[in-house]
C-alpha cells in the first residue's frame, strides 16, 4: 500500500544540541497542593490507574470561576467535587454509580455545556455501554443545589441516543458553545471514532468519522486489514478549527518483528473546519469520510510498528492555531525491534515534540530529558505559547517559544509527591488564569487506597 507523507523537517538530535536564544526557558512555581480524597480507589491495570489516564478529557476542568474534578472513592463510588478557583475547600457530591470493573479504561470524563450550563458525566466503559449523567440546567453557574439530586438518574444512553458498546468518552466544546462527545466503537485494532453533539438540550449522533478498514503492510511484509485511530486529543483553536493528531494501531500483530511489541505506527494529523463533519489533511486537501489508512497525506511523522510508539499521548494548539503534539517511543539508536514493551520503553523510551510551523512544515525535536517510564506525557501551552510537558510522576519540563522550543529544562521534579505515572491537567485554567492544575494520585501497592490531590502551578 502506498502512503503519502506530508513534508517533515526532522530534527531528531537532542534538542540541546540546537543553538538557542539567550532567553531562559520559562519556569513554574508550586502555589498550592490540596487533597481531593485521602483514600481514593487504587488498582493498576493496563499499566494505569482508573483515576488518572491521559485520554480523560476532562477529569479536571474550570468553568465560570469554579473548578470541577471527578474520581472514584475507595468504596468505588463516582464523585464530583467543585471549588472556587484558587480556593482550598472542595465540595464533594457522591454520584449514584459505583465502578463496575477493575479496569483503568473505565475513567470519568466531565463536560460542561455553555448553552444551558449543564454538567455532563460519562464513565465506566470499556467496550460496553456507558454510564451517563446530565445535571439540571444552571448547575455549573450555581443556579441549582450542589447535591446528588441535581445530577438526576444514571442513564445507559446519551440522552435518548443509543451508542452501543464504546470506549474513551471525551467532551469538547465548540466555539459556538455546543458540547460534543467523542468516543470509539469497536475495539483495539478494529474500531471507529465517532462524534455526537448536544444543542438545545438534546444529543444527536454525527456518526463515525474514522475507518477501521484498508490494508497496511508491515516492514516484514505481513498485511493487516483492520485497525483503529487512537487520538492524541481533539482541540478547537480560536478560529474554530478542530485539530486531531493520532496514531494507528493494527489489528494483526503479525506486522511486528516480535510479539512483545505494540502495533502502533506513524503519527498522523487531520483537521476540520465544520465541527467534525468533514476533514482535511495537513496540506488542506479534503478527505473522503470516513478517514482511513488509505487517505492521502495523513502521516506527518512516519514510524514503523516496531518501536513501542505510545497511543493517546497529548496535543495542544498555540495562539496562532498551529498544532503541537507529544509522542514517545524507543528510537532506533537503541533497537529496531522492541521485544519487551514495558521494560524497553522504561529504559529507552524518549519523548518528542512535533509541531507545525507557519510555513506548514512539521518539525520534530527529541526532548533531552527522558521520561524513564512507560506512561504518557501531557503538553500544555501558556498564553505566550511557551510549552510545558507534564511527564509521568508529575515532573515538568519546559521550553520557550522564543527558542523555537529547543531550550528544554526541568522546572519541577519532586519525588516526594509520590505521583503514580500519568497525571491529568486542567488546560482551561491555564487560558483564563495562567495557572496549571495537575490532578494526581499517589502511588500505593496492590489495592490499598491512596490520596488523590490537585497541585497548582503558576506558569512563566
Amino acid at each position: 500500500m502506498a502512503r503519502t507523507f506530508v513534508p517533515l523537517l526532522t530534527a531528531v538530535a537532542v534538542a540541546l544540541s540546537v543553538p538557542v536564544t539567550a532567553q531562559a526557558a520559562p519556569g513554574v512555581s508550586l502555589v498550592s497542593d490540596t487533597v481531593l480524597d485521602p483514600s481514593a480507589l487504587y488498582f493498576v491495570s493496563y499499566d494505569g490507574v482508573v483515576n488518572n489516564n491521559s485520554f480523560q478529557q476532562d477529569a479536571i476542568v474550570t468553568y465560570q470561576g469554579r473548578q470541577y474534578a471527578a474520581w472514584y472513592t475507595a468504596s468505588r463510588n463516582a464523585v464530583i467535587a467543585r471549588r472556587n478557583v484558587g480556593g482550598a475547600r472542595w465540595e464533594t457530591v457522591v454520584l449514584p454509580h459505583r465502578l463496575s470493573a477493575d479496569d483503568s479504561h473505565n475513567v470519568i470524563s466531565l463536560g460542561i455545556s455553555p448553552q444551558d450550563n449543564t454538567i455532563h458525566v460519562a464513565m465506566d466503559t470499556h467496550n460496553t455501554r456507558l454510564f451517563y449523567l446530565r445535571s439540571k440546567p444552571g448547575l455549573a453557574i450555581g443556579a441549582q443545589p450542589w447535591n446528588t439530586a441535581s445530577f438526576g438518574e444514571v442513564q445507559r444512553t446519551l440522552g435518548s441516543v443509543e451508542l452501543g458498546s464504546m470506549t474513551y468518552p471525551q467532551f469538547v466544546v465548540t466555539p459556538e458553545g455546543r458540547l460534543q462527545f467523542s468516543y470509539r466503537t469497536g475495539g483495539s485494532g478494529n474500531g471507529v471514532n465517532e462524534l455526537a453533539e448536544y444543542t438545545g438540550g438534546t444529543w444527536r449522533k454525527l456518526g463515525g468519522w474514522s475507518s477501521a478498514t484498508g490494508s497496511y503492510t508491515g516492514p516484514n511484509g505481513v498485511v493487516s486489514t483492520t485497525r483503529n485511530m487512537y487520538l492524541h486529543g481533539l482541540t478547537y483553536d480560536r478560529s474554530g478549527r478542530l485539530h486531531a493528531a493520532f496514531t494507528w494501531r493494527e489489528g494483526n500483530s503479525g506486522v511486528l518483528c516480535n510479539q512483545g511489541g505494540l502495533t502502533n505506527h506513524d503519527t498522523g494529523y487531520v483537521y476540520s473546519d465544520d465541527r467534525g463533519r468533514t476533514w482535511r489533511n495537513s496540506a488542506g486537501t479534503a478527505l473522503a469520510t470516513p478517514v482511513s489508512i488509505t487517505s492521502p497525506g495523513l502521516v506527518v511523522d512516519p514510524l514503523d510498528p516496531n518501536h513501542g510508539l505510545m497511543n493517546q499521548e497529548s496535543q495542544a494548539v498555540d495562539t496562532s492555531g498551529r498544532p503541537h503534539v507529544v509522542i514517545s517511543y524507543v528510537p532506533g539508536r537503541f533497537t529496531q525491534c522492541v521485544s519487551n514493551y514495558a521494560q524497553q520503553r522504561a529504559q529507552y523510551g524518549r519523548t518528542f515534540h512535533v509541531f507545525r510551523g507557519a510555513d506548514g512544515r512539521w518539525t520534530k525535536m527529541e526532548v533531552p530529558i527522558p521520561p524513564n517510564h512507560t506512561q504518557r506525557t501531557k503538553i500544555v501551552l501558556d498564553r505566550n505559547d511557551n510549552a510545558y510537558l507534564v511527564m509521568p510522576r508529575g515532573k515538568i519540563v519546559a521550553a520557550s517559544k522564543a527558542s523555537g522550543w529547543t531550550d528544554w529544562t526541568t522546572v519541577f521534579d519532586r519525588p516526594s509527591l509520590q505521583a503514580f505515572g500519568e497525571v491529568n491537567v486542567d488546560t482551561s485554567r491555564v487560558v483564563s488564569q495562567g495557572i496549571l492544575s495537575v490532578q494526581y494520585q499517589q502511588i500505593s501497592s496492590g489495592t490499598t487506597p491512596s490520596p488523590i490531590r490537585v497541585a497548582d502551578f503558576r506558569l512563566g
